[in-house]
């Protein structure tokens, strides 16, 4: 475990206070304009710590920008997230976890791991979209 600055404590509460996931350097900006002096090379670090100790969730998002958020549990669990509002819904998905290890086994992979996130529209965001 990495010890605890001052900065790594801001990023945790910026990112706690958030809504839904956040880039870095969305999460940077928020922190600027709250007068912190904290440089953006020092938030992504600390969202890399937070995310791979399992004190946040760490997402690529469609276009492939890393996005991040308070992590509710520690627990392996996966993400459906509207790509119009943020929302994000954690889900169970015993179907995947399944596949995954029998895939895995099929080629001869142990320890296998894995990162499954859906993007759609939520129901709210699929209501007002007109196709």
């Amino acid at each position: 475990m990495k010890r605890n600055t001052w900065q790594r404590e801001a990023v945790r509460t910026a990112l706690s206070d958030a809504e839904g996931f956040v880039s870095a350097q969305g999460l940077h900006a928020s922190l600027h304009a709250t007068g912190s002096p904290i440089g953006l090379a020092t938030v992504y670090r600390a969202l890399a710590d937070l995310a791979g100790e399992g004190e946040a969730d760490s997402l690529q998002s469609p276009d492939g920008e890393a996005l991040y958020r308070a992590c509710s549990t520690t627990d392996h669990h996966h993400h459906l997230i509207c790509r119009n509002c943020g929302l994000t819904v954690e889900i169970e998905a015993d179907a995947v976890e399944n596949w995954a290890k029998n895939v895995a086994a099929e080629h001869g992979f142990s320890q296998a791991a894995h990162v499954v996130d859906v993007f759609g529209l939520c129901a709210a965001c699929s209501a007002t979209s007109v196709d």
